[in-house]
């Protein structure tokens, strides 16, 4: 059985600057995970232990962790 999920904000949208800002920090945590000791497979088996093996599976996963460098260039201009 599937359930749809909505979700309805009562407040503002978030401002073009705070998205930017999330998208930096997203993007410069992930450039401190890739310089760390954590290999990307442990990643993927931690990611998939905390979210769920029924709920996504590892190469959903990775396909995230490859697009993640290039969030910035998809949705930042300079």
């Amino acid at each position: 059985m599937t359930k749809n999920i909505s979700v309805k904000k009562s407040e503002p949208p978030e401002t073009v600057e705070l998205l930017a800002s999330s998208i930096v920090q997203v993007a410069s945590g992930f450039e401190k995970f890739l310089s760390s000791k954590l290999t990307e497979r442990a990643l993927i088996v931690l990611l998939q232990d905390g979210i769920g093996a029924a709920n996504i599976t590892k190469s959903q996963i990775k396909l995230v962790l490859e697009a993640m460098p290039r969030l910035k260039a998809w949705y930042l201009k300079k």
